[in-house]
């Protein structure tokens, strides 16, 4: 079980660390908000959601781009910033 909290803590954690970086960048906080519909105000009261991780990823897997480049920034993988498969989503 500890194992399962702590992959689900590193999934967080990498999340919260994308979402710096995209808002790092004007244009590319831009373009999350618009895609996602939050507003700054929503980033912040929201931050520890896992839906909003969930954005967060699924933002990045639209872009490989980004998702390579955010990966490097922040030291992880990009298979690690990718959303579960779809199949386990409810």
């Amino acid at each position: 079980m500890q194992r399962a909290e702590t992959n689900e803590e590193d999934v967080s954690t990498a999340a919260i660390s994308a979402l710096g970086w995209i808002l790092a960048e004007d244009d590319r906080a831009s373009r999350f908000l618009a895609l996602t519909g939050l507003d700054p105000s929503d980033l912040r009261a929201r931050i520890a959601d896992p839906d909003l991780h969930d954005a967060v990823r699924l933002f990045l897997e639209g872009h490989q781009p980004d998702l390579v480049a955010c990966a490097e920034a922040i030291g992880v993988r990009p298979e690690a910033l990718l959303p579960e498969a779809r199949e386990h989503w409810a």
